[in-house]
């Protein structure tokens, strides 16, 4: 027969509710009771140390607005990457769909703009970042929003990150769920010291599977690293990881932002005072450059614990040269409807924005990466010895040539209409940044280093940029024989007609075709013809990775990187190069990546 009087009799488990401050540290509410009530009040600890974890997004990955030129005048925001319609950047695409490369030049230049931290974020409780159940609704989501604010969440994309800045917070700080319950990880009784206890302890020295990551293919200094063990699980649960991300002016030069990241690990290792000694760094895109230049400053290699690069351009990306020649929109329509559909618009920003610049291909990327090719039967063979070779220098031979078609900046788009011209001389200071900044940044790799990079072969990407030379329509009574194929490496822009988009035309002139001419009704008006001795064509890729860094530029870390610093390097499939975070698997081999870096990380 059962006691129902020891049952009623029962202590009832009573945990006081808790919130983390700006410190990292555990702040626990309680409201007195009758003293009748005697069950004991738990208050359940958790890590006394802390490891923050710092995400750096990619190029235009950052929200921006404009430099206030007086104190009455309020910036305003210039580049923000807020939910639309449909999740996506609405508002931004509206802002820039119809300006002119003037108008981006002047508003989208590196001294005009600094990093916003008003773009949105959540007003809802996630990991360390916890209510006080002793404000009014109201007041709570205020109080929300203003930590993921000091947390930096404000200043990156929330339609890029927002998903994967939540996602990663909940697992690594849950203050309800434990860990390796978060973490999805194959557990099983062997793992546990007594599987039936209510607070169970993982048994050493036992390795630990993620679902979802068999089948990768996997390349560390070492031939791969050993998988995830509960060893590392034990050690990493010294720490709370509190999710930051740092938002970067990324038209400057990326040796500026580095110092900014600097001051930012520095600001953040004294708020949290002596229970955190190093941060671990997650970076996309360009924002792995970034990164690896920080940890080259005093001091802060041994700061950081650890650093996780995603679809980083090692060695640069011939794209970037072709889209300040052509434009981005035979490539991607909508997204060339903001970053600019020809040259001339690109090129109005990029030419004054030392990290755009720290994009193009560096001396270490593959000699020969810009081809000039002759169509002749349905086939293309090389019309001349492809550039650079590799005793060239690709800054001076092809982003400082002033003259020929095929250099990096048309020197007339440099002053656009409504724009601030930029003389050349300015133009070739920022591409000496440039050479400056990749020749300081070399192949250093922090000692602690995880990398993963795009190479699906659905998604083409360019690993050269190609011009085919095809005849162009000549006039019907022209006498003037053509350039010779062999004089077009020679030309020069005065006889390549260009207007932003491909195909060029070699001694080019626009003319009028009477209908009977082109075999219409003879009722219609002319048509408007385009004449040329020759079309030059940019070809689109002709290589795999993510669509914007090619394979052989993200897999470069391995190659380059002295023995041992690459812990593993993974080639993946199942994303383009803006998104790679929002991919399953990618999140998964970043959580593992960093339990296997807190493992090891620092405490004192």
């Amino acid at each position: 027969m059962t006691d129902i009087k020891s049952e009623s009799n029962a202590p009832t488990e009573r945990v006081a509710p808790f919130h983390y401050d700006a410190r990292g540290q555990q702040c626990f509410t309680w409201t007195l009771t009758d003293c009748k009530i005697t069950d004991p009040v738990q208050l359940r600890i958790g890590p006394d140390l802390i490891l923050p974890v710092i995400f750096i997004p990619g190029v235009m990955g950052s929200n921006l607005r404009s430099v206030s030129k007086h104190l009455d005048q309020e910036s305003e925001p210039v580049w923000t990457l807020d939910y639309g319609a449909l999740g996506l950047p609405t508002h931004l695409l509206a802002q820039w769909i119809t300006k002119e490369a003037g108008f981006r030049q002047r508003r989208l230049h590196p001294e005009r703009v600094e990093v916003d931290n008003q773009g949105a974020v959540p007003d809802v409780p996630l990991g360390m970042v916890q209510e006080n159940g002793q404000l009014l609704p109201a007041a709570r989501k205020a109080a929300l929003r203003e930590r993921y604010r000091e947390r930096g969440w404000g200043e990156v994309g929330q339609t890029s990150y927002d998903r994967f800045l939540r996602w990663l917070e909940h697992v690594l700080n849950s203050p309800t769920v434990p860990r390796h319950e978060n973490y999805a990880l194959e557990l099983d009784d062997k793992h546990w010291e007594d599987p039936t206890a209510t607070y169970r302890r993982l048994t050493p020295g036992v390795d630990v599977f993620m679902p979802g990551l068999n089948g990768l293919d996997r390349n560390g200094s070492d031939g791969g690293v050993k998988p995830l063990t509960t060893d590392d699980l034990l050690a990493g649960a010294r720490f709370n990881m509190p999710v930051h991300a740092f938002g970067y002016n990324w038209l400057a030069s990326n040796t500026d932002s580095a110092k900014k990241l600097k001051e930012r690990i520095e600001t953040l290792l004294e708020q949290y005072g002596d229970r955190c000694t190093q941060v671990l760094l997650v970076t996309h895109s360009m924002g792995g450059l970034i990164a690896r230049q920080c940890a080259t400053l005093p001091g802060m290699e041994a700061a950081i614990c650890g650093i996780i690069h995603g679809v980083m351009p090692t060695n640069g990306a011939p794209v970037a040269y072709r889209r300040c020649k052509v434009g981005m929109r035979d490539e991607d329509y909508g997204t060339s409807l903001v970053i600019g559909g020809s040259g001339e618009e690109v090129t109005a920003v990029f030419a004054q924005s030392p990290a755009a610049l720290q994009l193009l291909p560096t001396r270490r990327y593959s000699p020969g990466w810009l081809k000039l090719l002759r169509e002749e039967q349905s086939r293309t063979t090389p019309a001349m010895p492809a550039i650079p070779s590799p005793s060239q220098c690709p800054y001076e031979t092809i982003y400082l040539e002033r003259h020929r078609w095929w250099g990096l900046v048309k020197e007339e788009w440099l002053a656009p209409k409504g724009g601030t011209a930029i003389e050349w001389t300015h133009y070739a200071r920022a591409i000496g940044f440039a050479k400056e900044f990749h020749e300081e940044l070399g192949t250093y790799y922090h000692p602690n280093t995880y990398v993963f990079y795009g190479s699906d072969t659905n998604i083409a990407s360019f690993e050269s940029i190609r011009w085919t030379i095809r005849p162009g329509l000549r006039p019907a009574r022209t006498t003037q024989p053509p350039i010779p194929i062999e004089a077009l490496l020679e030309a020069r822009n005065s006889d390549i007609q260009h207007n932003g988009r491909t195909p060029l035309y070699a001694r080019g002139q626009s003319g009028l075709a009477s209908p009977t001419l082109r075999y219409v009704d003879a009722t219609s008006p002319s048509e408007k013809l385009q004449y040329s001795d020759w079309e030059l064509h940019c070809e689109m890729q002709d290589g795999i990775g993510d669509g914007t860094v090619p394979i052989s530029s993200g897999r470069a870390p391995l190659d380059q990187a002295k023995h041992g610093q690459v812990k593993e390097q993974l080639e993946m499939r199942g994303f383009e190069h803006e998104g790679p975070f929002r991919n399953e698997q990618v999140k998964l081999i970043t959580l593992q990546w960093i339990l296997k870096l807190a493992a090891h990380a620092r405490k004192s």
